[in-house]
């Protein structure tokens, strides 16, 4: 299960935007482990997005999920990687003031084994990109 900086709890109190790092496999193969975010606080959730969260059963606890449905009481959550577990699926629906942010961007960091002129190029191109809402993905979770 991912685990977040408390920079983004942190954000949460006056800064639009703020940082993430993820742990755990549950949202491969969208984010992996190691990967920094940046995540904007109040922002709009629409299905699809990618939000941080405290856990509702484990409230000191940060986690990214896949926000797929809107609900009443709250955001239908799932992991990109149903072998992970741990979503809506366990603990039913979230609700919106347990929701962080939205995650906006993401930045890979450079493995220790890309060192090899194509794998360091191969990184350059994928290493920052901007996070959008994968509607059919949500669809596809939504689906299962």
């Amino acid at each position: 299960m991912p685990e977040l900086s408390q920079e983004t709890e942190r954000g949460r109190t006056g800064q639009p935007f703020g940082l993430a790092e993820v742990t755990g496999p549950s949202m491969v193969p969208t984010l992996y482990h190691g990967d920094q975010l940046v995540v904007r606080h109040r922002g709009r959730i629409r299905p699809g997005d990618i939000v941080v969260l405290r856990h509702p059963l484990q409230q000191d606890l940060l986690i990214v999920k896949r926000a797929t449905q809107r609900r009443e009481g709250g955001w239908w959550v799932l992991a990109d990687n149903s072998f992970a577990g741990n979503d809506s699926n366990d603990y039913g629906v979230v609700p919106d003031d347990l929701i962080l942010g939205r995650v906006c961007f993401r930045f890979r960091p450079r493995r220790p084994d890309q060192r090899a002129p194509f794998a360091l190029l191969r990184w350059a191109l994928s290493a920052a990109r901007p996070v959008f809402s994968d509607r059919s993905a949500s669809w596809r979770l939504r689906a299962r």
